[in-house]
């Protein structure tokens, strides 16, 4: 019987003691100042589909913690450790599941809790491959190249590098708008053939697409047309002035020529004075004879009265053609059509 009561007795004063050491783990745990949890991942921007992980942790590595996840008032796994983060691997496909996210850490045989901040992911389109245009300006020693890149999907703001080879010739250039980055080099004409391509990357970790390579001649050519201009403007105005003197000087003796030979040709400008009157024709011969070849012609005498009323007489002869011997006749010299002369007999 009085071992039954010290038993009894013992554990009664054992239960005691562990439930103030409980109670002084508590008050020493609070007196430690136990912080909230901290909940993060590798990335906070996703595609849809991608399986992520959230970590959830303590400072402090002495106590028995367990963590429990949320997504807003849901609850989703929990997890119990000593000394050691948390991880959560989840999958994200809907817009729902891009958080908030919560972590609450709870120690072991304590009615201490603390919760971490609130997380949450984004959605991101990756970026397709970028397209490179290069635009190039040759002088008589350098060569000036205008390189412009752009990507026409994904989510912005992207990220632009610039490279030559393998080696970037520029720093990365961010775009928030859908825009090309643009970047000017300028190089000698060492007659070498350079190849350039450009890098597009945007929030998305570990995912980038490269341009296809562009090679450009360093010998002058292409889009060198201002300096062509300069060249060969001047050379074409001299050789205009030389052909238009040429056919001046050309053109304008014998034009002169010309104009002098119809000026040297004999003209008749007389003006044949316009009578008005009346004409009448008397023939000496009788109007029975007949004309006798061989004979002279007849004497015609012609009477006129003019507007004044005053009488003129004007005598007519009458010719006689016959066939004249053949002979030396002048002729113009600029015509080449022949003529037949005979003799004219009054």
């Amino acid at each position: 019987m009085w071992r039954h009561l010290n038993k009894l007795f013992f554990w009664g004063i054992f239960s005691s003691l562990t439930v103030q050491k409980a109670s002084l783990d508590c008050d020493t745990r609070r007196t430690n100042k136990f912080h909230s949890p901290s909940l993060d991942s590798e990335t906070k921007v996703v595609t849809r589909g991608q399986n992520v992980s959230l970590t959830c942790s303590n400072q402090n590595e002495s106590l028995q913690i367990t963590y429990f996840l949320f997504r807003r008032e849901k609850h989703l796994r929990t997890h119990t450790g000593k000394g050691e983060p948390m991880i959560f691997n989840l999958s994200i496909s809907e817009a729902h599941e891009l958080g908030p996210y919560k972590c609450k850490a709870q120690v072991s045989n304590c009615s201490m809790v603390k919760y971490s901040r609130e997380f949450n992911f984004t959605f991101v389109d990756p970026v397709i491959t970028p397209v490179l245009n290069i635009h190039v300006v040759n002088t008589e020693t350098d060569q000036h190249l205008i390189l412009r890149c752009i990507s026409f999907n994904g989510s912005l703001p992207i990220s632009y590098t610039f490279f030559e080879k393998d080696v970037a010739i520029s720093p990365p250039i961010s775009k928030h708008v859908r825009e090309p980055a643009e970047f000017n080099i300028t190089k000698n004409n060492a007659g070498e053939r350079e190849e350039y391509r450009c890098k597009a990357k945007n929030e998305l970790p570990d995912y980038e697409r490269y341009s296809q390579p562009v090679s450009i001649n360093a010998a002058p050519g292409g889009d060198s047309c201002p300096f062509c201009l300069q060249v060969l403007l001047p050379g074409l105005l001299l050789v205009l002035i030389v052909i238009i003197s040429i056919l001046a000087f050309r053109i304008l003796p014998k034009y002169k020529a010309r104009k002098a030979m119809r000026d040297k040709t004999p003209r008749d400008y007389r003006n044949t004075a316009t009578e008005v009157g009346i004409y009448a024709n008397i023939c000496e011969n009788q109007a029975g004879k007949e004309s006798v070849p061989g004979l002279e012609p007849r004497q015609c005498v012609s009477t006129a009265q003019d507007g004044t009323q005053h009488s003129q007489e004007i005598q007519y002869a009458t010719p006689v053609f016959q066939k004249g011997a053949p002979g030396v006749h002048e002729a113009r010299n600029d015509c080449k059509t022949g003529y037949i002369y005979s003799e004219l007999i009054f």
